[in-house]
């Protein structure tokens, strides 16, 4: 990436074509879908948790498990299973959606959570949660914080994490690279800095890729 500080829709664009590619390959889930209205499009993504624990959905104390799709509906059949699993756990249905913002000429990360049986997660829900240590960032920077908006394509309410310091923590990183002549693919090393902060982590087959993809 030869401008640091200009990431426009084009650039974008092909560096989520190059992500899903990768995403394919290794079955991530990763897909490229396209607005009717208009020529702009986002990467987007569905995945299941199952939150362990017999306190608050979404604790930061609960123990996160990521489930394929088809795993995450075969809840237990046993009765005997299902009423001390449905005490104990909660499966949660995760949207996440890359786009990119004009505004601030960087990818922004969109996700939703809600509960199997269509009940959404307040944005309390979603605060508790964040890891500790991510809450601290969260309110310290680089992220700013975690809000509910209008996604910008679907016009649903999306939560989402403001990109107002996304070019203050990727410009070094992207500087850095290009110092030691190492090729990154900006939504790689961008999704693996913001995405854990909402349970959203990349295998770190992605980061290889992107080094052999010279």
């Amino acid at each position: 990436m030869e401008e640091d500080e200009f990431f426009g829709e084009k650039m974008f664009q092909h560096y989520c074509a190059e992500f899903i590619k990768h995403s394919q390959q290794i079955g991530d889930g990763w897909e490229w879908r396209t607005s009717k209205d208009c020529s702009d499009g986002y990467m987007c993504k569905t995945h299941f948790q199952i939150k362990n624990g017999m306190g608050h959905p979404g604790t930061s104390a609960h123990v996160q498990e990521c489930l394929p799709m088809e795993e995450a509906l075969e809840l237990p059949l046993d009765d005997s299973e299902v009423t001390e699993t449905t005490a104990a756990t909660e499966v949660i249905k995760y949207e996440y959606h890359v786009l990119h913002s004009c505004s601030y000429q960087v990818p922004v990360l969109y996700f939703r959570a809600s509960f199997l049986d269509g009940r959404p997660l307040a944005l309390t829900d979603i605060w508790e949660g964040v890891h500790e240590c991510y809450k601290m960032r969260l309110q310290q920077g680089p992220w700013d914080t975690i809000t509910q908006q209008e996604h910008p394509i679907l016009g649903q309410p999306f939560f989402v994490l403001h990109p107002c310091k996304t070019s203050e923590f990727m410009t070094p990183l992207l500087k850095n690279s290009q110092k030691i002549n190492r090729n990154v693919n900006y939504i790689t090393s961008w999704l693996s800095i913001v995405g854990p902060v909402v349970g959203l982590n990349l295998p770190l087959s992605y980061a290889r890729a992107a080094f052999q993809d010279e």
